[in-house]
């Protein structure tokens, strides 16, 4: 009984309410946020590394012929002498 004179609690289950829904939402950005950016960080190295191993093959893609093989009368500027 809250009376005149005080004694009686407010009621912040509206304010507790809130409060629990904006962590909630925060923790779901920080899950998101992480989940991204390690995302990121696997694209990244997978482009790396297909960089640095696949490179090579780029460079005699242009000396291959698929039925014969590398072309063995090419210099190597890929022009026929």
């Amino acid at each position: 009984m809250g009376g005149a004179f005080g004694g009686g609690k407010p009621d912040t289950s509206a304010a507790e309410e809130s409060l629990r829904m904006q962590r909630e939402e925060t923790a779901r950005a920080r899950a998101a946020a992480e989940e991204e950016k390690r995302t990121l960080a696997e694209q990244m190295s997978a482009s790396k590394r297909a960089k640095r191993v696949g490179g090579k093959r780029m460079l005699l893609s242009s000396r291959v012929t698929p039925e014969t093989g590398i072309d063995e009368d090419e210099n190597l500027l890929g022009t026929k002498g």
